[in-house]
């Protein structure tokens, strides 16, 4: 997909595949119906990796990478995570807010010429509950991420026996490809 295209989209579907070494992840347009339209990129991440890498690449097929995004820091709860094109050039970055992130999970996002993007889990009694009650952690958790009190984009996490996401985009300038990263970092990193 051209980036021009990609840049376009105003919504998108993340959704696990399931396997036993490692995460992978297809994201997809929306259809006009509201359905799951064609694949717009493929993710796949090592589990249990030391210094967390994940390559996204245009297909499942793997010869094309898009982007990628790896922590800067090994091991680390509060980890920053650079965002690269698939030449290695900065698209912006992420971080999570280990201290805020005990109660309600809130990460910070950074992308040239953007104020900086703040998402929370929107709602603290279901953050609370995933916390708390080891038996409730499967409950869908949504992110909101805003910047000034303006929304920029939001990933909502779809009932189901495998992870689904449902990513509304409203702010025009943010990179397709940081969101892409950030969505699927929510379901990869989210544990850690």
């Amino acid at each position: 997909m051209q980036l021009d295209s990609l840049q376009s989209q105003h919504q998108f579907h993340v959704r696990q595949r399931i396997r036993l070494m490692v995460n992978q992840y297809e994201v997809h347009s929306v259809a006009p119906d509201g359905t799951e339209g064609g694949l717009l990129a493929f993710a796949q991440q090592k589990r249990l990796a030391f210094k967390e890498q994940v390559t996204i690449y245009t297909d499942d097929s793997k010869q094309h990478p898009l982007l990628g995004f790896k922590a800067r820091q090994r091991l680390d709860l509060a980890a920053t995570y650079d965002v690269t094109d698939h030449t290695g050039n900065p698209i912006g970055l992420f971080r999570k807010d280990f201290a805020q992130s005990l109660l309600r999970s809130t990460w910070h996002v950074e992308q040239a010429g953007l104020p900086a993007v703040t998402g929370q889990e929107r709602s603290m009694p279901v953050a609370l509950l995933r916390r708390f009650v080891d038996s409730l952690s499967w409950l869908p958790y949504h992110f909101d991420f805003v910047a000034g009190g303006q929304p920029i984009f939001s990933v909502i996490k779809k009932w189901g026996l495998r992870d689904r996401y449902v990513v509304q985009i409203q702010h025009p300038q943010i990179d397709r490809r940081l969101v892409i990263a950030m969505a699927i970092a929510l379901d990869a990193l989210q544990s850690r």
